[in-house]
């Protein structure tokens, strides 16, 4: 147990455990109000630790990206899991399988025929259907089948493969494109029901757009959303949140002061990231307004800075990354700090889950 940010080693990531309980239960209340149930992707902070906060928050289970990292949270005792993404091959097909039999309800995605294929035989002998929603894309610009058109078909094609049950439609959209969300979502639900297929769930999801997240008159039913536990820079210049909403933050020690605009923190592309997600500047250095941190190495952080920024080696200096997603999985483990300001160490449990 620590009691002071001089006794851990820099660069680190600090978790302030309460503003992260706050974020939890500030969105929560949101989606309840709006009656959407909350399923939060974990790949933010990656931790079985945060993953269960949310549930007791009201949460009805977790997103996860890669089958690793939900083999980690099921291994944690969470039990209903979401993994958003195409699976393919038979050693993941064979996970997959061994992860359903020790959970409560596992779902998948899927955006074509070819990865149905695969799921329906891994699991044409199951005891259950493994529950297959279609990943549309709505403006995102990722994965997804690209028509309402297209959703109708896939889902009457999850219908008829052995072993599979349709779960409903689920998006990831563009920044403010809630609205393309419900034209696309309204036609395709509209489509199945038509075909006597019912639609389970309408999932959508994005932290930049999460206060904006609501029913639409019930077309979505889910709400997928990140980042909110900790937020960043990103979400800061989007006014999604404010500077006393970062949970995460990056403390750095000035190792150099080569001249009076230039100083040399310890924290580079191997913690800071080079997501720069249309910002300038590798992160927010809190108390410097004025400074920017302008490159990176891998092992060093470039800042430059003006006569009213002065900085002096062994100084720490508070960061908040661009992108807090990145910089979870580049670590083995964080610093929860406590109200009280006690220390203790985070595992971050699904670090390096990449499969």
């Amino acid at each position: 147990m620590f009691r002071s940010l001089v006794e851990v080693d820099t660069p680190a990531l600090i978790i302030r455990e309460e503003v992260a309980h706050r974020n939890i239960d500030r969105f929560q209340k949101h989606c309840d109000y709006n009656s959407l149930k909350l399923r939060p992707h974990v790949k933010t902070h990656k931790c079985v630790h945060f993953a269960k906060a949310q549930i007791a928050a009201g949460a009805v289970g977790i997103t996860c990206q890669k089958i690793g990292e939900a083999e980690v949270m099921a291994d944690g005792g969470i039990d209903d899991i979401l993994i958003a993404y195409n699976i393919l091959g038979d050693d993941k097909l064979g996970r997959l399988r061994s992860l359903a039999e020790r959970t409560k309800a596992l779902s998948v995605v899927a955006d074509n025929d070819v990865v149905l294929g695969g799921l329906s035989r891994a699991f044409e002998t199951a005891s259950q259907p493994l529950k297959v929603l279609v990943e549309c894309d709505t403006g995102g610009r990722r994965c997804g089948v690209q028509t309402p058109r297209g959703a109708i078909a896939l889902a009457r094609s999850i219908s008829a493969h052995p072993g599979l049950g349709f779960g409903g439609f689920m998006t990831y959209p563009a920044i403010g494109g809630q609205r393309d969300v419900l034209g696309f979502m309204k036609r395709a639900r509209a489509g199945v029901e038509e075909c006597g297929i019912a639609c389970p769930e309408v999932s959508s999801g994005g932290s930049p757009d999460m206060w904006h997240a609501h029913t639409h008159d019930g077309t979505v039913t889910e709400y997928r959303a990140g980042t909110y536990v900790f937020n960043d820079r990103s979400l800061m210049e989007r006014a999604t949140c404010s500077l006393e909403d970062c949970a995460g933050r990056i403390v750095a020690t000035v190792v150099s002061v080569p001249s009076e605009s230039r100083a040399i923190i310890d924290a580079g592309s191997k913690i800071l990231t080079t997501d720069l997600l249309g910002l300038a500047g590798f992160g927010h250095l809190v108390g410097h307004p004025q400074a920017r941190i302008t490159d990176l190495s891998e092992e060093h952080g470039i800042v430059q800075c003006g006569p009213e920024d002065r900085f002096e080696v062994g100084e720490q200096v508070n960061i908040i990354p661009n992108h807090i997603c990145v910089v979870t999985n580049m670590l083995d483990h964080a610093w929860l700090e406590r109200k009280g300001g006690e220390m203790s160490v985070l595992t971050i449990d699904a670090r390096g889950k990449l499969t």
